[in-house]
């Protein structure tokens, strides 16, 4: 069981954040965000997988246009990424953004932008990244007072990161967002955001999340609920577990996984699902599966709870468990 910190509650559009409110994930979209359409259908296929507060990069008067357009057309909240020139926080504000990202470190006029989202009760993320003109400046939590502020110290380095984001916890009480900025592809990005927010959030530290990957945004979206969800910190995903492929194996349990973790990716049940290769493996060791999988030459066994229930060809064996399993 892990202990979270005591944070501030802040409300971002809908979503709550802090105190005892669940760990919320965050993407951003890579699409223009003047290609209204584009950045629409990003938005919608990042909301369908769990993603629950968007970020926009918000880079001239055009962007603020477009970001009050797309505004009007989505219920998540959506967050303004401003770098550079205050004067486009202050037109993101305007045009609806839920909150805004600014960091310290390189926009002109900080000051301006944290009290006139004050004004208009608009939640503000204050962070540095490591490609920023400067690191974290501690100094400044003294001196933000606003109750809607979360705060950030993202670096591309594993252990610089945790150890920022430790040092953070313990000089304010207000939200922490968390990620590993520029942490990489899908598999190095992966493991590095696991590593270091794993690390953070096992400790208490953490009240929203962002998985930072290069490529498809919804796949950041998925690592960051197992991230959570092998912490049991967001148990609302299906787990797949499966065996480790040896010469014993008498089913393709790569392939077989990876569709069962696809065609499952919609349920939002904390279940467990293993695909087990032969007899050895399964369903003896993966008993405490609510459904399974177990291999043999040419065919396979269904399990429920580690009884067997029905003997199937290995052609068959994704679509009989799908069906049981969204039948029982």
């Amino acid at each position: 069981m892990i202990n979270r910190r005591k944070t501030k509650e802040v409300s971002i559009g809908n979503v709550k954040i802090g105190a005892n409110n669940p760990i919320a994930v965050q993407s951003m979209c890579n699409t223009k965000t003047t290609d209204v359409g584009k950045t629409l259908k990003q938005i919608d296929s990042l909301t369908a997988a769990g993603c629950e507060i968007v970020r926009l990069a918000v880079e001239n008067s055009e962007d603020i246009i477009a970001f009050s357009k797309i505004k009007r057309k989505v219920l998540v909240p959506l967050v303004a990424d401003i770098q550079f020139d205050s004067k486009l926080a202050l037109g993101a504000i305007d045009a609806g953004a839920d909150k805004i990202r600014i960091n310290p470190g390189n926009t002109t006029d900080f000051w301006s932008v944290l009290k006139y989202a004050r004004e208009k009760d608009v939640a503000v993320r204050v962070g540095f990244n490591s490609g920023s003109s400067q690191g974290f400046d501690f100094s400044l939590l003294g001196k933000i007072d606003y109750h809607k502020t979360v705060f950030a110290a993202k670096d591309s380095d594993v252990n610089k990161t945790v150890s920022a984001y430790r040092k953070l916890s313990k000089l304010t009480d207000f939200p922490l967002h968390l990620g590993v900025t520029e942490a990489g592809t899908i598999i190095s990005g992966s493991i590095k955001s696991a590593i270091g927010l794993g690390v953070l959030l096992s400790e208490g530290i953490g009240d929203t999340i962002r998985v930072s990957l290069a490529g498809d945004p919804v796949k950041e979206v998925a690592v960051a609920y197992k991230i959570l969800q092998s912490l049991k910190l967001r148990e609302n995903r299906v787990e797949v577990i499966a065996c480790p492929t040896c010469s014993r194996c008498q089913i393709d349990v790569e392939s077989i996984a990876e569709k069962v973790e696809e065609k499952t990716a919609d349920i939002r049940n904390p279940l467990k699902v293993a695909v087990m290769g032969c007899p050895v493996n399964g369903p003896g060791e993966a008993k405490s599966a609510d459904f399974g999988i177990s291999g043999a030459k040419g065919m396979g066994v269904i399990f429920v709870k580690g009884k067997i229930i029905k003997q199937v060809k290995e052609d068959q064996i994704i679509d009989e468990l799908m069906y049981i399993l969204r039948t029982k």
